[in-house]
């Protein structure tokens, strides 16, 4: 399939698909998400208590669930990755990449964790080892190895398995067969033309609520650290009021870089994003205890390949409480989920030109190891004050961690400072990105949405935020992911069976036109 054959595809099956489906997907998720709105902000506590119950209901019944899932995911994108599969190309056979691999990797980091590595990168592995899970106990040396452990388990191949599968299902479709970027042709291979109808209709709008929570998740996240940040420093003092302010004007910020496009602004954010969060880890690397963390991180290396495959498989069965994975595991699994559309849809519209192979093992590998060294230098700096310093982080709630430890160091309202901003730079990729993918979903696959539909959608971003924020925090927060990514899973289950039955035929196609070109002596091969 050439370049001009690819053009005339996509612009056949714009003019007859994405227009008309826009307002049978957009105006059912405005409803969903006024809904939503309206209820918390007229009666917050009843929310929070709905929320306190479909929490507790959800990872007692669908726990497993989760993991299972999950684990499978990244022996899928393993197993494709390595499979005759690899050598396709996301578009037509000649196409190359728009993106250098270094902007492509800042892009996919910044889109798929963000918010997140500031927020738990040292609080969790201090939160794990003063409260060790699993008959292990508390505050010793397996308790840390293992809470450095976890951390890699839930933040490393695991997410970015699940935006492996959202991209490459429609990044195939788009790319490959000139279908529009929307959700809902990932699964054309098996629903045939059910995609056009009320099928389709509904895969779009799982999509996009799913988005939405999985956003808010981050977005409640980043603005309840910023809070704490400004407070911990004298800056401002923390409020509920202060939250709502910072979430309307970074949303204000994201909604001018999310109009700047995708090669501008969500690009360079995104390598800025790094830049910075490169110069705070060096900083608590050198200024920390630099031959501790790389004894601990040589010493946690084993520790993870020889304990990953039984504690990716862990349900907690035993124990006759779920109140631990509700916070740590199932959380997560819910939460990268729920992003999958949103991250998914974006790794599908900046790999174009890529192949199958340096898509799926580029993507679940090089981003992996970058988890690696931050969790790991982060999380074993804490840790070594936890064990051998003063300790007292894990007294402290998880968003002022991070702060409390970088007071130690040298240059500390500096480095302090930096963690703030890093995390307002991460807000406004995570959110701006979001905006731009949610426009694309909305209007049934438009590779460039219009103006005012991507200015929307960071104010709906936005508003959704402010209302888990009045509906009950960090719990509003995880109930939001579970929520939106229990239908999404089985979705994503589709999609892998109907993108390997696309790349099957791919490669019949292509093995049958081989077989009927002439080889050098003229003749047809058999």
């Amino acid at each position: 399939m050439n370049d001009s054959t690819y053009t005339a595809a996509h612009k056949s099956v714009s003019r007859h698909g994405p227009m008309q489906l826009v307002g049978r997907v957009f105006y059912p998720v405005i409803l969903l998400m006024a809904l939503l709105i309206g209820v918390t902000v007229l009666a917050p506590e009843a929310t929070k208590n709905a929320f306190d119950s479909i929490l507790s209901w959800m990872v007692h019944y669908f726990g497993w669930y989760y993991i299972f899932v999950c684990a499978g995911f990244i022996g899928f994108s393993f197993w494709v990755g390595c499979s005759s599969f690899g050598k396709l190309r996301l578009g037509p056979d000649d196409s190359r990449p728009a993106f250098s691999r270094l902007s492509w990797y800042t892009m996919l980091f910044s889109a798929g964790i963000g918010i997140g590595v500031i927020f738990y990168g040292t609080a969790e592995p201090v939160a794990h080892y003063h409260n060790a899970p699993r008959q292990l106990t508390s505050e010793t040396v397996e308790a840390a190895r293992y809470a450095v452990h976890l951390a890699w388990m839930e933040w490393g191949a695991a997410p970015f398995a699940i935006y492996i599968i959202v991209g490459l299902a429609l990044g195939f479709a788009t790319h490959r067969r000139g279908r529009p970027l929307a959700i809902r042709w990932g699964l054309e291979p098996l629903f045939g033309r059910w995609v056009h109808g009320w099928v389709g209709d509904l895969i779009d709008i799982v999509a996009i609520v799913s988005t939405v929570f999985g956003l808010a998740t981050s977005l409640g996240l980043g603005v309840i650290q910023i809070n704490a940040g400004l407070d911990y420093l004298n800056l401002f003092d923390a409020s509920l009021d202060l939250r709502v302010t910072i979430i309307a004007l970074i949303s204000l910020a994201a909604g001018v870089s999310v109009l700047s496009g995708l090669s501008r602004g969500i690009k360079w954010l995104s390598n800025l994003n790094i830049a910075l969060a490169l110069i705070l880890l060096l900083l608590v690397f050198f200024a920390g205890p630099t031959v501790f963390i790389l004894k601990a991180l040589t010493s946690s290396f084993g520790y993870y390949f020889q304990n990953i495959l039984q504690s990716s498989f862990e349900t907690d069965f035993a124990t006759g409480s779920d109140q631990w994975q509700s916070y740590w595991t199932v959380f997560f699994m819910a939460w990268w989920i729920a992003w999958g559309p949103f991250v998914g849809t974006f790794l599908a519209r900046i790999s174009r030109g890529r192949t199958v192979r340096e898509f799926t093992l580029g993507v679940l590998i090089i981003p992996t190891i970058g988890i690696f060294v931050w969790f790991g230098v982060m999380g074993w700096a804490a840790l070594h004050r936890e064990m051998m310093g003063a300790g007292g982080l894990g007294d402290l709630p998880a968003q002022l961690v991070i702060f409390e430890y970088l007071s130690d160091l040298p240059l500390s309202f500096f480095s302090s400072l930096l963690a703030i901003v890093l995390i307002v730079t991460f807000f406004i990729t995570s959110a701006d990105s979001g905006a731009f993918v949610v426009s694309v979903l909305s209007t049934g696959g438009l590779e460039h949405p219009p103006v005012l539909t991507r200015a929307f959608w960071v104010i709906v971003q936005g508003l959704v935020s402010i209302s888990l924020a009045l509906a009950g925090g960090l719990v509003a927060l995880q109930t939001a992911s579970l929520v939106g990514g229990l239908p999404f899973s089985v979705v994503m289950i589709l999609m892998c069976v109907a993108v390997v039955k696309s790349m099957r035929m791919e490669l019949a196609a292509q093995e049958t036109a081989r077989r009927a070109m002439p080889n050098a002596d003229g003749q047809i091969a058999d």
